[in-house]
């Protein structure tokens, strides 16, 4: 798979080099992520950041790895830490580049992977050496808490059992992980103390913590070249050997190439796009069923970027699986949290994006043995959004489905007060219902079922759709309908971009010329190179930059921060309401051949969850975000290249 190469001009300063993030996954939600030139900036980096089955969340085991080579006199450390007032060492200026394909690849020459399915980081040493002498020491900085966390020394302490090829570490708080190398192991257990987290303390979180050492491992180097590894694990890797740790890196190259090539995709940006959904799809670590990180470093599984993503995500790379999740009284779950807690319920959309990711999957497999299976889920959902079920969730006189607080994907609070209040009736929720009822006849005329009822209910949204929504002023659709103490109907005119699922959906209610008008209105006053603001710039709660503290992020997240994911439905709604033109094409194969950059930039390789909404549109957020990649592949590959059932 296509790889990206930075050179030593992207990080000539320690300021240019922690901009830049790589993430690597496992397969069951753990992780390596760091920066280019390997020093931590945030407190979720760490080589391995493991996800126990008993643990309540991600740990992070292992900080770094600080590597010196020392000849004589003359000592080169490759290491690159922030301290209160100064960096040191600065490593990063022997640094030549850094390569991401299909693991991160940095000098000596240095490879980073980890093993699939297991909580297992192997970094494989290749030294050249031309003077006799020379010593290479490694000395491996460890902790064990929550990666949302800080430790201080006092809070924490390690007991070891030392061998010559490794160490068994135990933390006081119950982990219990393995070091294990070619090199030979020395024990020599010390703090180091007081390292800074730059952009932890840009977020206004907690940024300073110390670090454990348990020792160092080390080797004389022979002329030539001589290979080493170091590995850390949740599992007992005392046996593990070069030979074997090679072997493994081997066999990560081939699955990555085999998903690449299982794909079908061919040109070289979608298939960079492939390339990082990988990390996404994990198997859950209690269930044992495959699910979607939302988002890389901080999030877990979330039901609405489950949907959302899936067919980005699942069916463009033909990873055909079933992500059927536990649907209670018609709601899918809005997430898990942390691996393992009770399932939180509080989202009005994750259930009506799950028939749509399911009519996607029957486009793409023709599985009516599935679709059969799940079909009670279909009736279920509808039933209960008609009837009314939890969180003020129901159906109207008119059809219209109307929700409580903080139920949309614009659901940020600040100290417990919604940033933007849509209870009521949301255009984009009304815009999926339709499609759900739509879609359900479809599919449930296909299994031979009675479909009636909900050829009813379509029309009658289909029938109020318009009337409720339809902005005349601005010629496109008022954000949210709701209703006063009074009884007066409130609407909100907000110029948001909801109202692009109303023309990008594959069941729509709208005249050609109102869908027109709606794209235009989105293009003029919210399209950026990087995706869709979320308010337009003329609105006096506009917000430009995502910066600052919690309270400062959260009051922007959806007040006119740009999000990528949105330009997936925005092709597609452009491509139609252009019909489907030559020179449609084009523009949206230039919009989305944008990204080419920014995969050399934040997050390497990926796509990360939102932007500024002012100019230069400057990445935030996660550094790699599952529905920002998914829609970009999807739009890309379905609507530009054209490949789809």
């Amino acid at each position: 798979m296509s790889g990206i190469r930075l050179g030593r001009d992207s990080f000539h300063t320690y300021e240019e080099g922690i901009k830049r993030e790589w993430i690597i996954g496992n397969g069951i939600g753990g992780y390596a992520s760091s920066t280019v030139i390997g020093a931590g900036a945030r407190t979720y980096h760490g080589l391995l950041v493991a996800a126990p089955p008993d643990s309540p969340g991600r740990v992070l085991l292992l900080s770094s790895l600080d590597e010196e080579i020392s000849l004589n006199e003359d000592i080169y450390p490759l290491a690159t830490h922030k301290y209160p007032g100064t960096v040191y060492p600065e490593g990063f200026t022997y640094l030549t580049k850094f390569i991401l394909a299909p693991a991160p690849s940095l000098g000596l020459k240095k490879k980073i992977f980890m093993v699939h399915n297991s909580n297992t980081t192997c970094i494989l040493y290749e030294v050249r050496c031309r003077r006799e002498g020379a010593l290479l020491r490694i000395s491996p900085l460890v902790n064990a808490r929550s990666f949302h966390g800080t430790t201080r020394s006092g809070d924490l302490s390690f007991s070891q059992k030392a061998e010559t090829d490794g160490t068994k570490l135990e933390s006081s708080n119950g982990f219990t992980f393995w070091l294990s190398s070619n090199l030979q192991y020395h024990a020599d257990p010390k703090w180091y103390y007081n390292f800074e987290y730059d952009i932890e303390k840009d977020r206004g979180l907690a940024f300073r913590e110390d670090h454990f050492n348990p020792g160092y491992f080390e080797s004389r180097l022979k002329m030539g070249t001589s290979y080493f590894f170091i590995a850390a694990s949740t599992e007992n890797i005392s046996s593990l050997t070069l030979e074997k740790a090679e072997e493994l890196y081997t066999r990560e190259v081939y699955r990555q190439n085999l998903f690449a090539f299982n794909s079908r995709l061919t040109e070289p940006f979608a298939l960079k796009l492939l390339r990082a959904t990988d990390p996404f799809i994990v198997k859950h670590p209690l269930t044992g069923e495959k699910t979607i990180i939302a988002g890389y470093p901080w999030f877990s599984d979330w039901g609405r970027d489950v949907m959302i993503s899936f067919p980005g995500l699942v069916l463009i790379p033909r990873r055909f699986k079933n992500f059927s999740s536990n649907c209670r009284r018609g709601l899918i779950p809005n997430n898990f949290p942390a691996f393992g807690g009770e399932p939180v319920y509080n989202t009005v959309d994750a259930s009506l994006w799950f028939i749509h990711s399911l009519s996607r999957y029957f486009a793409y497999t023709e599985d009516l043995l599935f679709l059969s299976d799940i079909w009670g889920t279909v009736e279920d959902i509808i039933d209960n959004y008609s009837k009314g079920t939890d969180f003020g969730i129901g159906m109207d006189s008119d059809y219209l489905i109307r929700q409580g607080p903080q139920l949309t994907w614009m659901d940020a609070k600040v100290n417990d007060i919604p940033v933007t209040p849509r209870a009521g009736k949301a255009c984009e929720i009304n815009a999926l219902w339709y499609n759900t009822l739509r879609t359900a006849c479809r599919l449930g005329d296909l299994l031979g079922r009675d479909t009636s009822s909900y050829e009813t209910l379509a029309a009658g949204v289909a029938s109020n759709f318009e009337r409720v929504f339809w902005n005349p002023e601005n010629n496109c659709l008022y954000d949210i309908v709701s209703e006063d103490k009074a009884g007066n109907q409130i609407k909100d005119s907000s110029i948001r971009p909801n109202q692009i699922f109303a023309v990008s959906l594959p069941y729509t209610m709208l005249s050609p010329e109102k869908e027109k008008a709606i794209v235009d209105r989105v293009e003029k006053d919210l399209l950026t190179p990087f995706g869709l603001r979320t308010l337009s710039l003329d609105d006096p709660s506009y917000i430009g930059l995502y910066r600052g503290g919690s309270e400062s992020r959260d009051s922007a997240y959806h007040n006119g921060t740009v999000w990528p994911w949105l330009l997936g439905p925005y092709v597609k709604a452009y491509r139609k309401v252009h019909n489907y033109s030559k020179k449609s094409l084009e523009d949206m194969r230039a919009l989305l051949q944008g990204f080419d950059s920014h995969l050399e930039t934040a997050g390497i390789g990926t796509i990360s969850e939102v932007f500024d909404g002012d100019f230069p549109h400057s990445p935030g957020g996660c550094i790699a975000q599952a529905w920002s990649v998914a829609e970009i592949l999807r739009a890309y590959v379905e609507d530009v290249l054209g490949i789809k059932p």
